[in-house]
């Protein structure tokens, strides 16, 4: 008996009736690490580890969906996965698992070569990026990218009170961004630590931390002033059509963090 013959001789419990009438949003499998590979903005390819989230939406009459084929578009693409493949793997997967909808999720760490202010010593500096994939009603495809950039917040209120000194903290910028055209992850970056206090490195020597420890006391900025002035570069950008941009400073004098989002829908 072939390979064939045995499948069909065994019951397809997933694809058998269900009578409660329960559509489901998103079934697939979740967490899973596949290698795949991402172009940066100078022109090379970054080999990295992505962490795969897969969905798509179950009509109320199927009683389950075939998980192990999620496995299989995963493995048939091998190292082939990118950014470029994303739509058409999302596309793939709908198709296969029988599905009006689908949902797909790719973060992975994304390293940007920096340079020290004043050494310009170069060092990298991990970014954690994610690309979300969605097919809606309709076959419409739509992509958001997620990218939380570290940064160095200083206190204003601290600066003014305080006779020496002031409290600073690291605070994370997250920026999920909907386009309507290619927009680098560097980009998305940039955006985020430009209106930080100041920006990380991976590597500074002495005069590289006097700068940016005095950059950052010249340049406070509220937990509210970060997201503010973020949704402002992202506002002056046409090719961003929608977005979340949130603020998580890790308090250094409380043992909680501040916190702020904007949304534009």
């Amino acid at each position: 008996m072939n390979m064939k013959d045995i499948m069909m001789a065994i019951p397809d419990v997933q694809s058998s009736n269900d009578s409660r009438q329960l559509p489901i949003n998103k079934v697939g499998i979740k967490s899973i690490r596949h290698p795949v590979k991402v172009l940066d903005k100078d022109g090379g390819v970054q080999h990295t580890i992505a962490t795969f989230n897969m969905y798509v939406g179950l009509p109320h009459n199927f009683k389950g969906t075939h998980m192990s084929r999620f496995v299989e578009i995963l493995n048939a693409h091998e190292r082939e996965i990118s950014v470029e493949s994303f739509e058409s793997m999302l596309r793939e997967m709908v198709q296969r698992l029988e599905a009006a909808t689908g949902h797909l999720e790719m973060s992975f760490p994304y390293f940007i070569n920096k340079q020290a202010p004043i050494s310009q010593v170069k060092s990298l500096l991990d970014y954690e990026v994610t690309f979300v994939g969605e097919i809606v009603e309709g076959n419409q495809y739509r992509q958001t990218t997620r990218v939380v950039v570290p940064a160095t917040s200083l206190c204003p209120c601290s600066k003014q009170i305080s006779e020496r000194g002031a409290h600073n903290q690291r605070s994370h910028i997250t920026i999920t961004a909907t386009t309507n055209s290619f927009v680098w992850i560097e980009e998305l970056v940039q955006m985020a630590e430009s209106q930080a206090s100041c920006e990380l490195y991976g590597l500074l020597k002495r005069p590289d931390e006097k700068y940016v420890t005095e950059r950052a006391y010249d340049n406070p900025k509220f937990v509210e002033d970060i997201v503010r002035d973020v949704a402002g570069a992202l506002n002056a950008d046409p090719r961003i059509v929608a977005y979340t941009v949130e603020s998580e400073n890790f308090e250094s004098i409380h043992n909680h963090s501040a916190y702020a989002l904007i949304e534009k829908p």
